[in-house]
């Protein structure tokens, strides 16, 4: 019954539309371009879906015996549209004619070329220039997490295992475009990557052992993993042999400019959980249109150059002697500014020689990019000889990694023209003098005019006809007109092919003949062109590790350029690296806020002064917008740049390496979790003191405001005398609002009490943003309150009620002994509980019978409302 009920559905299909749904079922998740004639066509849902996009027209079309939705684009189009389909998080299947519609009177045959997917693409406008554009996956083993990311565009193919909180590090450091994983596993992985938007699920037999490691060894032509040191790293390789799946369901196969797997290694890097990377807006900020880090200290050339300057950002170094290297490279680009400035010019004529080459393996790269990459290998030799010369022993050892590519080099800039196009199907491709045959054929193009000009003259001698022309349509080819008025002048043989309004059009056996020839002619030349240009492809294909090379090495110089550039303009300073514990800036600055101030405002600078044996912890107090928060982050920031290389602002830096940065600082909700602003602040505050470590730097700013006064308050003495009394001792700033905690650097030794200082005038307060020694016992809360426009009649209603309260309190004593803590605070504040308060006190309790107790005890319950 049912395939009785299918064929008739069929029936009432067109063919057009039963072909549509074959291929469209074989890609069910993807939105179907279907080529047709000179349009990409949309259909059904797909239409619906397209035209929101796309904003272009949803109309419908007969199918058989019902209408369906339809939207459409030419074909020509595609470069403009797709972009859009693919950032909008759409995987995107294109369905081209495989055979010429005039030589078929049936259907035309046709099958999906490529699928486009937002983790998956060439195409440059649906790429972002300076980041990487990371497909992940990620696959749950028993005792890791393993995962993997390529980026198709470059080549860079990257590996690891380990727990969760790793994996969603990397994933938010990496930022990839599209994540697979394993069906079976999808409600556990929302769970545990709730922040990743386009997501694709795979069947589990993809995620087996000795599928993934096949196709791994396969891919690279090896007999095991060892020689990319991730043989033992098991889920890690599963991870990145769905990618290399992934890529051939996709019709993604020439991956030759893939030619290793790499692991990240988490032991190299600094651990910065994402929480810490987003709090001090390293890569993205709070507020719209603010600037973040990578904004100030991008200043690259080249578009793999502010790729890889990213990367360092997301994974800061602890090698300290990388680290000096790389520092010391920046101050001789510093110090000698017409060197830098060679060398930054010949990188910009390089531009992106990184996503080039790949495109040469993929066969992908147009004529006018490969006329580009020619250019950028002929500026290699100036770099290498510069660099050769400079008197820095790291400048010179980067020089002698640079591969010269000469002989290429001058093949592409010599087969091709000057400026050729960006199809390559076009012509006018290859220079002149290259090949006999198509010179031959050139000529005999280029000397049609002149055979064409030869017979016009000829045959107006021949018939007195003054207006004859001769002209070509697609029509019927070259064709001679004459106006009505001299048509009976035309002689017996010319064929009479079109009558207009006041002339005819003719043609003549001598016409066809040159016709032909010329025709011919063009075709040959087109083919010649794209035989030659593919060869030439192909030659270039043999240098895609010696090009990739050169790539890194200009990618890393265009990174110490940036930083010697932004250390000249911003004033800063060489950091002192350290293997000790000491973290000392004199006068050190917020990298990002000092330069959102207008001109007439100048940054303060700090002091700050840490090590695990005299002052570990840092307590700091002052009122809010004083800048307590500003001088932690800059801080951390200060750390971070160093131990990416580049100088960092302040007059003196001595940085003791640090292992792990924490940050817990702002107030968020997690709503869509079921989680408050102060169960976020305990799990992220939680998450810090479960993983110190002896190199840590931790940032806490306001621990505790997210709950009420005793408690925060408990919580926040609690969590300082925790990392003070840890064996790790980290190196720890501690803002709060707190004043009582001012009484800790009274019981615990390596806590100093800090103030941001602020002056008092005539009710107001000047903030001098000056940190200075010792505690501060106000927030002048009020004061900013009144500062950010609240109503005049409400800021002096706050006044006489902070009277009232002060007046309640009472002495406050801390007391700790014994590692005990007992916290005595205030009187109550509140007014009934004050008279329940004053109920007890004048209770005479030896006198009070059990009848009277009773009474009292229920008027106490009715005055608190129970």
């Amino acid at each position: 019954m049912k395939a009785k009920q299918l064929q008739q559905k069929k029936r009432k299909e067109t063919p057009l539309m039963v072909q549509y749904n074959s291929i469209k079922s074989k890609h069910p998740e993807a939105l179907l371009l279907f080529r047709v004639g000179d349009f990409y066509e949309t259909f059904g849902q797909d239409a619906i879906k397209a035209s929101e996009i796309l904003g272009i027209v949803l109309t419908n079309r007969a199918n058989g015996s019902s209408n369906i939705e339809l939207a459409g684009f030419p074909y020509h189009s595609l470069d403009t549209y797709l972009p859009k389909l693919v950032r909008s998080g759409e995987r995107v299947a294109i369905c081209e004619q495989l055979e010429d519609p005039k030589l078929t009177k049936k259907i035309v045959k046709r099958g999906v070329s490529e699928l486009v997917t937002p983790g998956v693409s060439y195409n440059d406008l649906t790429l972002t220039s300076n980041k990487n554009n990371f497909l992940a996956s990620i696959y749950y083993g028993r005792d890791s997490i393993g995962i993997s990311f390529l980026d198709i565009s470059t080549g860079e193919f990257l590996i690891d295992q380990g727990n969760k909180d790793y994996i969603n590090k990397l994933l938010y450091d990496l930022e990839p475009k599209e994540v697979l994983f394993e069906k079976n596993n999808q409600i556990i992985f929302n769970q545990d990557f709730d922040f990743l938007s386009c997501i694709f699920g795979l069947d589990e037999w993809v995620f087996t052992k000795d599928y993934t490691r096949d196709l791994l060894l396969r891919k690279f032509k090896t007999n095991s993993l060892k020689g990319f040191g991730v043989e033992e790293l098991h889920n890690g390789t599963i991870a990145a042999g769905v990618i290399l799946h992934y890529l051939n369901e996709t019709n993604h196969n020439k991956t030759d400019h893939i030619l290793s797997v790499s692991r990240i290694g988490l032991e190299k890097y600094v651990w910065m959980d994402r929480f810490t990377v987003r709090n001090l807006e390293i890569f993205h900020s709070f507020n719209r249109d603010a600037k973040t880090l990578i904004d100030i200290l991008d200043s690259t050339s080249s578009p793999m150059g502010s790729r890889l300057l990213r990367r360092w950002l997301a994974l800061p170094l602890k090698d300290k002697k990388v680290l000096q290297s790389r520092i010391d490279i920046v101050e001789g680009f510093k110090d000698n500014t017409e060197f830098a400035k060679i060398i930054r010019t010949e990188i910009i004529n390089i531009g992106d020689l990184e996503r080039l080459i790949s495109k040469v393996s993929t066969g992908r790269i147009s004529p006018r990019e490969c006329k580009k990459l020619g250019e950028a290998l002929q500026s290699l030799p100036e770099i290498k000889k510069y660099c050769k010369n400079s008197v820095l022993p790291p400048i010179k050892r980067l020089s002698r990694k640079i591969i010269l590519c000469q002989k290429i080099e001058k093949k592409i800039n010599s087969q091709l023209l000057s400026n050729p196009p960006v199809l390559s199907n076009k012509g006018n491709i290859i220079n002149d003098g290259l090949n006999k045959e198509l010179d031959k054929l050139r000529n005999l193009r280029s000397t049609g005019k002149e055979y064409l000009d030869e017979i016009l003259k000829r045959e107006i001698e021949h018939t007195g006809i003054s207006s004859l022309k001769i002209a070509f349509n697609n029509v019927f080819g070259y064709y001679l007109e004459v106006r009505n008025t001299h048509k009976e002048k035309v002689p017996e043989e010319w064929i009479r092919k079109q009558t207009l309004v006041n002339a005819e059009r003719y043609i003549t056996e001598e016409l066809k003949e040159y016709e032909t020839k010329i025709l011919t002619a063009e075709e040959k030349i087109f083919e010649l062109e794209l035989s030659i240009y593919q060869n030439l492809v192909l030659e270039i294909s043999k240098y895609v590790n010696k090009i990739q090379n050169n790539a890194h090495i200009i990618a890393q110089l265009d990174c110490f350029l940036s930083f010697a550039s932004i250390a000249n303009k911003y004033n800063y300073c060489k950091p002192q690296l350290e293997e000790d514990s000491v973290l000392e800036i004199k006068q050190g600055r917020h990298p990002v806020i000092e330069k959102q101030l207008s001109n007439e405002e100048h940054y303060i600078p700090n002091d700050v002064y840490l090590d695990n044996k005299t002052q570990q912890i840092m307590m700091i107090t002052g009122p809010n917008m004083s800048g307590k928060s500003a001088l932690l982050r800059q801080t951390a920031l200060i750390v971070l740049m160093a131990q990416i290389g580049s100088f960092v602002p302040a007059r003196v830096a001595k940085i003791g390496l640090v292992d792990k940065i924490f940050t817990r600082v702002g107030a968020s909700d997690n709503i869509s979790m079921g989680e408050s602003t102060f169960m976020v602040e305990m799990n992220e505050t939680a998450s810090i003191l479960n993983n110190i470590s002896k190199n840590s730097l931790i940032i806490l700013d306001e621990i505790g405001r997210g709950t009420s006064t005793y408690d925060g308050i408990s919580i926040a003495w609690a969590i300082a005398e925790y990392l003070h009394n840890s064996d790790s001792k980290p190196k720890t700033l501690f803002a709060t609002h707190y004043h009582e905690l001012n009484q800790m650097e009274n019981s615990f030794d390596r806590i100093k009490n800090y103030n941001v200082s602020v002056k008092e005038t005539n009710q107001d307060i000047i903030f001098l943003r000056k940190l200075q020694k010792g505690g501060s016992n106000h927030s002048f809360g009020i004061h900013v309150a009144k500062m950010a426009g609240m109503p005049r009649l409400l800021i002096e209603r706050s006044k006489i009620m902070l009277n009232q309260l002060e007046k309640s309190r009472s002495k406050k004593t801390i007391n700790n002994q014994k590692g005990d803590m007992q916290l005595s605070f205030f009187k109550l504040d509140d007014p009934v509980l004050e008279q329940v308060r004053d109920e007890l006190v004048n209770i005479d309790i030896n006198s009070l019978t059990p009848v009277e107790a009773k009474l009292k005890l229920n008027e106490i319950k009715k005055l608190i409302g129970n």
